[in-house]
């Protein structure tokens, strides 16, 4: 073991703040990361505040984690000491159930072990973030990040960015579709990029006016304002495929409408209420209304692959450790275009 400095909170009301906790040394098949850079996901600040009802504190938050390999079990055989190496939502996973045997970890059948707040099966505990100065992770969940591209800002990749591209992935998404994203903020703004990279005609559906102009700057062929009932109607039965990224509740029947025949809205984003569908609007035309979970260690490679290959990073602000608090409180009235990443540099060196 090794004592780690990270940032955590105690209680859904208290403040993250500086900590000590212990990590694992390196097994036969782990490697440890140096962590250089650390996204800030919505989910983070839902686990902070235990805005879901299940946060075991004390709670270290963090995984879209990039960092520098340091050190090396003696069986690892796919990283070395000195490679850039990223960490996602997950950590481990039976390997062993149906879903795990087809490279979908994310979808564990007897229960995925997420970057923190899940149970360790290795350690024991609780797994923490990272938001802290390191991680140790087996090689199989370790992904190679692109060298080409900024490491600040292919940190969100590691959830914002699997997240929207394993369902556009799943979906087939490509040349002469019509795909609609819902929302512009850090998964939107993910999807947008991914989308027009994969050839399809792209249209980004938003409550304000002004985010049209960066849509399109991010690649959106076109823009409706979905509060504009002509907007919508126009694309009435339009749509091949539509990827809902938006967290607060929403009329989703509004996008169901757009769909055609036998297409399909898939939801990303996470409300906490329940979204009151309309069943007539899926029967009539065969519609589907599906969701999706990030991806498996596979495809969030070839996520980072396709990336690295089309110079596709996520728009970031860069804070300071010490500025979780104020993100947090930007994060929740959409102020951020559109995602911060903390520089672990600026982490304490001790707690």
């Amino acid at each position: 073991m090794f004592t780690c400095v990270g940032y955590s909170s105690t209680s859904p009301e208290a403040p993250l703040k500086p900590v000590s906790f212990e990590r694992r040394d390196c097994g036969p098949t782990d490697v440890q990361i140096d962590i250089l850079y650390c996204g800030v996901c919505h989910s983070d600040l839902h686990q902070a505040r235990n805005e879901w009802q299940n946060t075991m504190y004390p709670c270290v938050p963090g995984h879209e984690i990039v960092g520098k390999i340091s050190k090396v079990g003696s069986a690892v055989t796919k990283f070395k000491v000195g490679d850039l190496a990223g960490v996602g939502c997950l950590v481990d996973s039976c390997r062993d159930c149906p879903s795990c045997a087809e490279g979908l970890e994310n979808y564990c059948e007897k229960g995925q072990t997420f970057t923190y707040n899940s149970e360790d099966k290795v350690s024991g505990g609780i797994t923490f973030g990272g938001y802290s100065a390191a991680v140790v992770v087996d090689e199989a969940f370790t992904l190679r990040i692109p060298d080409n591209l900024d490491l600040a800002a292919v940190a969100p990749l590691l959830c914002a960015g699997i997240t929207t591209y394993s369902p556009l992935k799943h979906w087939k998404v490509g040349p002469g579709q019509k795909v609609g994203i819902v929302g512009l903020g850090g998964l939107g703004h993910m999807a947008v990029k991914l989308a027009h990279a994969m050839g399809a005609h792209t249209v980004l559906f938003t409550t304000s006016p002004d985010k049209v102009a960066d849509a399109k700057a991010l690649g959106a062929d076109e823009v409706v304002l979905s509060k504009n009932p002509d907007e919508m109607a126009a694309h009435a039965n339009s749509f091949d495929f539509i990827l809902d990224a938006v967290a607060a509740p929403h009329d989703i029947n509004a996008y169901l409408n757009l769909l055609k025949r036998d297409a399909t809205l898939c939801q990303v984003g996470a409300p906490d209420k329940p979204l009151a569908t309309n069943v007539f609007s899926l029967i009539f035309k065969r519609r589907n209304f599906a969701g999706s979970l990030i991806g498996g260690i596979a495809e969030t490679q070839e996520m980072l692959d396709f990336c690295g290959q089309h110079g596709i990073t996520a728009d970031i602000e860069m804070i300071r450790m010490d500025a979780i608090e104020d993100a947090f409180a930007r994060m929740v009235k959409s102020d951020v275009k559109y995602r911060f990443v903390i520089d672990m540099k600026t982490l304490p060196t001790a707690a």
